[in-house]
């Protein structure tokens, strides 16, 4: 088996069709309206103009140019324009797909994974009053310590610190214990 198959077949294998469905379903209801029957999930959104709306209706005007036409490079140039948006939006660097995984279909996983990033960012922003995708982000949780609390936490010897108020290893037997016997 070729290289170009075994990174094919590896790409393929991390891909979870629940976890497409569940994406289709949140661009649809966030648009309004279904994907063509009888398409693909990749094959709709390979030209971008999906992920350019879908970025539009959570961030109005976040895309100001949708190409809807004009070949190979204008559609490229949507998928540019919507991952452009997508970091603007707040999506992390991390999370965006390659502008290759989506139009040449080479991971169709990590497009999902981006679309599920941008569902969870719209739990950030108040403004979007609509469907969420995938779990809520944890709030960040900043604790204030007074001058006093920090110093009395340097006079306390941490577990690590090699002090375990007395214990001991004895009493353990780890593995099978020697027996030595003499000669009859």
């Amino acid at each position: 088996m070729s290289l170009e198959r075994q990174v094919r077949a590896k790409l393929a294998s991390k891909r979870d069709p629940q976890q497409d469905k569940e994406a289709q379903e949140w661009i649809e209801t966030v648009l309004g309206a279904k994907f063509p029957p009888g398409q693909l999930y990749e094959d709709v959104l390979r030209d971008g103009t999906i992920l350019c709306q879908l970025l539009n209706k959570l961030a109005p005007g976040s895309v100001p140019k949708i190409n809807t036409s004009g070949g190979q490079f204008k559609f490229m140039e949507n998928i540019n324009n919507f991952q452009d948006a997508l970091k603007k939006y707040g999506v992390n660097d991390v999370d965006v797909f390659q502008t290759v995984d989506l139009y040449e279909k080479k991971d169709i996983a990590q497009v999902t994974n981006t679309v599920f990033a941008l569902g969870r960012q719209t739990y950030k922003h108040p403004e979007w009053k609509g469907p969420y995708l995938g779990p809520k982000p944890s709030d960040e949780n900043v604790r204030e310590f007074s001058e006093e609390q920090l110093k009395a936490g340097q006079t306390v010897i941490g577990l690590q610190a090699g002090s375990n108020k007395g214990a001991t290893q004895a009493g353990q037997n780890i593995g099978a214990g020697r027996k030595i016997i003499l000669g009859k």
